[in-house]
């Protein structure tokens, strides 16, 4: 899973690269397919790029979050645990850089998906999320089954596992941007606080796209 995202980001770096000079604009990752179709007579190829699929999860609140609820919004999702004794500190006192930019903004959510879901219960992620600071709508905490929040993993491109022999979970530390069309359009070291600072960049520059827009 790293090595794809490696892979990822080269094709990001050499599409800016090699874009002309004009408006930026994000690519979009994932899987895409040509659809052929007839407008106004004539035979067009269109594309159709892979998006995150509807899901059903229970946020820090108890709130019910759908998919629903992130319609017309530009978002980050992360996966973590709140007894990670390792990475996902460090994750989410970088996402915070990102929640205190855009707080105001109501077009903008951050979604984190907890990996131990026995653990994680609604009350414990209300607990972690008041240590953190964090308050209002614009950063959901989400408490859901294990299945469904490994497989919505796999939407994001992020690598999760259970517990291994040593009793400890195992997840990619990336943030992932999510467009209003919910297509993938970046993803970032959560540790790395120069690749948070791209982040919040790109968010600006995403927010600033027009919602037709199609990234070659």
């Amino acid at each position: 899973m790293r090595k794809l995202i490696g892979t990822l980001v080269i094709i990001i770096t050499l599409y800016s690269a090699c874009k002309p000079n004009g408006p930026a604009t994000l690519p979009i990752l994932g899987n895409r397919q040509p659809v052929i179709k007839t407008v106004n007579g004539k035979t067009v190829t269109d594309t159709v790029y892979s998006t995150i699929p509807d899901f059903k999860f229970v946020n820090q609140y108890a709130d019910t979050i759908t998919g629903k609820s992130l319609n017309g919004k530009i978002y980050v999702a992360d996966f973590f645990f709140t007894t990670c004794p390792s990475i996902c500190p460090v994750m989410h006192r970088n996402m915070l850089n990102v929640y205190k930019e855009f707080k105001a903004d109501d077009n903008f959510r951050i979604i984190s998906h907890t990996i131990d879901p026995k653990y994680d219960t609604v009350p414990v992620l209300k607990k972690y999320a008041d240590k953190m600071g964090i308050s209002g709508n614009t950063w959901w905490l989400l408490h859901g089954t294990k299945d469904e929040t490994y497989q919505i993993a796999k939407n994001y491109l992020v690598s999760v596992q259970e517990k291994n022999p040593q009793g400890e979970y195992i997840h990619d530390g990336y943030f992932i941007l999510v467009d209003k069309q919910k297509r993938l359009r970046g993803t970032y070291d959560g540790t790395d606080p120069a690749e948070i600072t791209k982040l919040i960049a790109d968010i600006k520059t995403l927010k600033a796209e027009p919602d037709e827009v199609v990234a070659k």
